[in-house]
C-alpha cells in the first residue's frame, strides 16, 4: 500500500494528514527520509515518524452514543469530560469521524482506519448524516426551503439535504456535509434555537438500542455496509458528478 494509507492505518491521521507528514519529511523508510506519496510500503518496511517505529495496528471499529457534556477530542485540557471517558483505556489511538459539539448527542463513529474516515466524513462521498433536532419554536415550511436553498457560512453554502418534521417542534435533517455546528448556526440564522439535538444515523450505521453513553465495536456485517455505502457513493460521483453536486 501507499505510505500515507499505511500511516493512516496505523492510527496516525487521515489520509490527507499523513501525505503532510510525508511532504514535510517527517516520514523515513528504511532508514531513508521519504517525501514520495506514491512509494509503496510492505510489512518487511521499516517506517518511523519522527524516528519513532510506526507499527501498523489492527484496524478497530466502534460507535459510542455520546451524551451531552462531553467533548469530541482527546486533547482539550480544559475539558471536564471527554468521549473517551467512555472508552476502555486500551482501547489504543482512535479518533472520531465527524464531530459533535459538547451540547449535541448521538452516534459517533471512532476508528484507526484513517483511509475510511477519510471517505466517511468528505461531504462528496455523500454519506447521509441523519439528525433528531428539538426547537424552541414551531417549524415551518418556510424554514424547510431556507435550510435546503443553503445558508452562507464558513465560506461555502452550507445545505440540509432533507427535512421532516415530526411535531411542530421536532424535525428530523440529513446532511452530507460537516460544517462546525452547521445544524445550530443555521437554524440560528433563521430565528430557531435548538433545545437538543441528536445525531442518529451515519450513512447504515445508527444507534439502535446502543444506551446512552454506551460503546460496542461494529459487526463485521455492519463494516461491509459500510464499505459498500462509501464505494457505492464513489461510483454515483464518478458517473455523474453534476446530479451529486447539487445534491449537496
Amino acid at each position: 500500500m501507499r505510505i500515507n494509507q499505511f500511516l493512516a492505518r496505523a492510527g496516525l491521521g487521515s489520509r490527507r494528514s499523513t501525505e503532510a507528514l510525508v511532504l514535510r519529511g517527517s516520514v523515513s523508510l528504511n532508514g531513508s527520509v521519504c517525501r514520495d506519496l506514491a512509494t509503496k510500503v510492505s510489512h518487511e518496511d521499516e517506517v518511523r515518524v519522527h524516528g519513532k517505529i510506526i507499527h501498523q495496528a489492527p484496524l478497530r471499529y466502534f460507535l459510542l452514543h455520546k451524551p451531552s457534556g462531553y467533548v469530541s477530542t482527546r486533547s482539550d485540557r480544559y475539558a471536564e469530560k471527554t468521549i473517551f471517558d467512555l472508552l476502555p483505556n486500551d482501547i489504543g489511538s482512535l479518533f472520531h469521524v465527524g464531530r459533535l459539539d459538547k451540547e449535541s448527542e448521538g452516534l459517533l463513529f471512532l476508528t484507526n482506519d484513517g483511509a475510511l474516515a477519510q471517505q466517511l466524513i468528505h461531504p462528496s462521498r455523500g454519506v447521509e448524516k441523519e439528525y433528531e433536532v428539538c426547537l424552541d419554536q414551531p417549524f415551518t415550511s418556510k424554514a424547510a426551503t431556507a435550510l435546503k436553498r443553503g445558508i452562507w457560512m464558513e465560506g461555502s453554502v452550507a445545505r440540509i439535504v432533507s427535512v421532516h418534521q415530526v411535531t411542530p417542534t421536532k424535525i428530523k435533517l440529513v446532511l452530507h456535509q460537516g460544517l462546525k455546528r452547521q445544524i445550530r448556526v443555521m437554524l440560528g440564522c433563521l430565528g430557531f434555537k435548538v433545545k437538543r439535538l441528536v445525531r442518529t444515523r451515519i450513512g447504515p450505521l445508527s444507534l439502535h438500542h446502543l444506551g446512552l453513553g454506551k460503546y460496542r465495536e461494529l459487526t463485521s456485517a455492519e463494516l461491509k455496509m459500510l464499505q459498500k455505502a462509501v464505494v457505492k457513493k464513489e461510483e454515483l460521483s464518478a458517473k455523474t458528478p453534476s446530479k451529486v453536486s447539487k445534491s449537496i
